[in-house]
């Protein structure tokens, strides 16, 4: 498959498609497009020093300065790149792929992740080894604040109610996979008022689960958060861009709930658009609705939504995948942010325990899976999909998906997997199972004969 690249950067399997040649390609052709002050951080995955300080060297090489700001989410990188003024940023992960993987995800100025043009240019220069090699490039520094600066920046959020979480002092057990959250998240909920318990907050130490936070890899989060009787659990991915939550009993309740709970936060104080991809569940709507708002969808990639909220001026959004975004706080998806609006959510006046203030939302099942597939074209899967879906309203914005009132089923090739995703949602279990497993089929019926470009998996 090799390199796999998108609006949401660069991602491969290290040795074998990430090298510290790759590394310093990519940083080479970044810092030729941004003529400055490059602000480089990474997860904590194996070996990503060694190609963070390669990025840097690359980027060094174009006649660019590297700031390094050693391990820090991926948030934090665009945090800082906007806050401190630097020229772009670049930050060393795989965000939720194994730990076998590694990659790159690039800032603009403004601490966002670069459009499909600006990206597809560093892709060119990248392409063409990276553009000139300089010998005389600024020297290399380090700012180890930054992750301080991004826990200060979450608590002063106005949306985050930082009386009512100190007065429950409410117990959280806190799943960072070892990784990069470690070094924001137990420092934001402790200066909230939590009394946090720390499972897999050693960054640097192997990743403890699987890499994404869906319900089958936090086994270890719901026995502890029983065990330690929390107020809740929350678990991050790798590099902290994305927030699930685990309620009281140890029941994980699905990374679609994060980005509900914190936008009926967001919106009970300060009404206004809202914007999610078209992946995102139905609670979105039947959020901003209840507050009148505005609902966009946009196709999936953060920079998709983020482009789209810029342009409404939106006060929150996000990716159903756990994946929320407050542009007053940063414009771009952030699990510190995230955990911040759900503790006060949990923390509300009358708002009960953590089950009760779920089951307040509509219920609706979803069903996510990973095929292994090849899609030949954008207008086969349209054609077959129709044809399979007759009597449903396509909606072609990223893929194909096919809605009817209160169910949908969407098919679209993955940008970060080498996977085409499958996701359907209905009002029973039964019924989401059902759309899912005819969309797999068309699929699989389409791709018979092409190669499949990775072993079956589900989500």
């Amino acid at each position: 498959m090799g390199l796999i690249r998108g609006v949401s950067g660069v991602r491969g399997i290290v040795g074998r498609d990430i090298t510290e040649e790759t590394a310093a390609l990519y940083g080479r052709a970044f810092g030729a497009t941004v003529r400055g002050a490059v602000a480089v951080g990474r997860d904590s995955r194996r070996g990503g020093d060694r190609l963070a300080a390669a990025v840097r060297r690359g980027v060094r090489e174009s006649g660019s300065g590297a700031i390094d700001l050693g391990v820090v989410p991926t948030p934090t990188v665009g945090v800082a790149t906007r806050l401190r003024g630097f020229a772009g940023g670049i930050a060393v992960t795989a965000s939720h792929n194994p730990e076998e993987w590694n990659g790159f995800k690039f800032f603009s100025p403004r601490g966002v992740f670069l459009t499909r043009e600006e990206v597809e240019r560093v892709f060119d220069l990248a392409d063409g080894g990276g553009g000139a090699v300089r010998s005389d490039g600024p020297a290399e520094s380090a700012w180890s604040g930054a992750a301080d600066e991004h826990v200060r920046l979450v608590a002063s959020c106005p949306f985050v109610d930082r009386d009512a979480i100190a007065r429950m002092r409410p117990r959280v057990a806190l799943d960072c996979v070892n990784a990069a959250g470690s070094v924001v998240l137990p420092g934001l909920l402790r200066d909230l008022g939590c009394d946090v318990v720390e499972l897999s907050c050693a960054a640097g130490e192997p990743f403890s689960r699987g890499a994404e936070p869906v319900p089958e890899h936090l086994a270890a989060l719901s026995e502890a958060v029983v065990r330690e009787r929390a107020a809740a659990g929350l678990a991050c991915d790798p590099d902290a861009d994305r927030l699930a939550i685990v309620d009281e009993r140890g029941r994980p309740v699905g990374e679609e709930y994060t980005l509900a709970l914190a936008a009926d936060v967001v919106l009970t104080a300060r009404p206004g658009p809202v914007v999610a991809n078209v992946s995102t569940s139905l609670m979105i709507e039947d959020v901003a609705r209840a507050h009148g708002a505005p609902l966009w969808r946009t196709a999936v990639g953060e920079i998709n939504v983020v482009a789209r909220m810029l342009e409404v001026n939106a006060v929150v959004g996000g990716e159903g995948n756990g994946g929320v975004i407050v542009p007053s706080v940063h414009p771009g998806r952030d699990a510190a942010t995230a955990a911040a609006l759900v503790m006060t959510a949990l923390a509300r006046p009358g708002a009960g325990p953590a089950s009760a203030v779920v089951a307040r939302f509509p219920t609706y099942s979803m069903v996510k899976r990973k095929v292994a597939a090849a899609v030949p074209s954008q207008q086969a899967l349209t054609e077959s999909m129709a044809a399979a879906f007759s009597g449903a309203t396509p909606d072609l914005t990223d893929g194909v998906k096919m809605c009817w009132p209160g169910r949908w089923v969407h098919v679209r090739m993955s940008g970060t997997e080498p996977v085409v995703r499958v996701i359907a949602e209905a009002g029973s279990p039964a019924d989401a199972r059902s759309l899912a497993d005819a969309a797999e089929g068309v699929v699989s019926r389409m791709s018979e004969g092409t190669r499949p470009c990775a072993a079956s998996s589900r989500s």
